[in-house]
């Protein structure tokens, strides 16, 4: 009896053992579908990679955090350049008078739209007046002298007159005829564009469309030709001129149509597009700079004359995404940025810098320019993250 118990209980032990052999071969060597269905543990919450940081909403870390998308664009030859906004001379004139007199009517006030002949004011001028009634005067002499000719011609050809007289005749209607070119030409110098008069008024008048920038006239203003400003100032301001500062150091690399970029401190984060169309030809002693007139856009008239703007001449050829110097870490000789690739998701991606000034470097490898583009807060990630890999030490 003690032999049969025995050998069921080895029997048992047998089977418990095969059982556990089996199962621990199930799972060592079970298919790889099996494997790979098992559900993997989550990663902790705010850890995805060595370098990536995630938050949940409503994190405090998110309101310090800015990031937004930033287009390739051109590469600089250099650094930012002083530069100043000008009338563009080719579409401006500066009209004023060529004779004494006082302003009886004024058309126009500054900033109104203007047509070329338009009237924008009328002068009373005395010159004007002697000017025009010499050469009426001049012109009645003269007709009355050639009718004098006429009439003697044939009186002269029946000698009924002397010669003499037909003579004298001739010559005077020759000196009332200089008379006459005199007296037009005085005239015509006094009001060389052509302004319309009537008796002793003249009408002044835009030769050109614009925009009235400046007007110096007044009601009653006694004006004369040596006014040191015109009375009017008639200019499109769609066209502008950009007056840059350009080192000596930059003159050989500069080329005429270069592009060049404008901003201005009026419209943060806009850039104006401009075309270099004279070089300079003088250099500047004191200062080591040469000025170089670029021809600049201007159609929604958001800059002015006289304004001073940062310029960047641009390179023919090449592009990179332009960042805030805010937005590059620095590890040793390496740059990084941050990268938002989901809400609350944050990576830190190693980038190449073409090029660095004072307040922007220009990314040439690592960004695709369509990413959105950690602005604010790179610091606070970069500590996280080297925080986070201090606590794995």
């Amino acid at each position: 009896m003690t032999k049969k118990w025995t050998a069921l209980a080895l029997s048992g032990l047998f089977v418990v053992i095969c059982a556990g052999l089996f199962a621990w071969s199930s799972a060592a060597h079970g298919p790889a579908e099996a494997r790979a269905n098992t559900p993997k543990p989550a990663p902790p919450a705010g850890q995805l990679a060595p370098d990536t940081l995630r938050y949940a909403d409503g994190a405090p870390q998110l309101a310090m955090i800015g990031a937004r998308v930033i287009a390739p664009s051109r590469v600089p030859l250099g650094d930012v350049l002083s530069a100043r906004v000008t009338y563009d001379e080719d579409v401006t004139a500066r009209i004023g008078v060529g004779v004494s007199g006082r302003v009886v009517d004024i058309k126009v006030a500054p900033g109104d739209s203007v047509k070329a002949g338009q009237v924008l004011a009328e002068i009373d001028s005395p010159d004007f007046g002697t000017a025009a009634a010499d050469l009426r005067k001049a012109k009645a002499d003269e007709q009355r002298k050639r009718l004098a000719v006429e009439r003697a011609r044939d009186l002269v050809s029946g000698d009924a007159i002397p010669v003499k007289e037909w003579e004298s005749l001739q010559s005077d209607l020759a000196q009332a005829g200089a008379e006459t070119q005199r007296a037009e030409q005085r005239l015509r110098n006094l009001n060389p564009r052509g302004l319309p008069i009537s008796g002793q008024r003249v009408k002044l008048t835009s030769p050109i469309d614009g925009v009235v920038t400046d007007r110096t006239a007044t009601p009653a203003l006694e004006v004369s030709p040596g006014a040191g400003a015109p009375l009017f100032v008639v200019s499109d301001p769609k066209r502008l001129w950009l007056m840059i500062d350009l080192p000596e150091k930059l003159l050989g690399r500069v080329r005429l149509k270069s592009d060049v970029s404008v901003e201005s401190d009026a419209f943060p984060g806009e850039q104006f597009a401009a075309r270099v169309v004279q070089l300079g030809q003088v250099m500047d002693t004191n200062t080591r700079r040469a000025t170089v007139r670029a021809v600049l856009d201007n159609p929604r008239m958001a800059l002015l004359p006289e304004m001073f703007v940062r310029a960047r001449l641009l390179q023919a050829e090449g592009s990179g995404v332009r960042v805030p110097n805010s937005a590059i870490v620095n590890h040793g000789v390496y740059a990084y940025l941050f990268v938002q690739e989901a809400p609350g998701e944050f990576r830190r991606r190693k980038v190449a810098l073409i090029t660095q000034g004072g307040e922007a470097s220009y990314v040439g490898e690592g960004l695709r320019g369509t990413e959105q583009v950690v602005v604010k807060g790179a610091l606070l990630l970069d500590a996280e993250l080297t925080a986070r890999a201090g606590d794995k030490t």
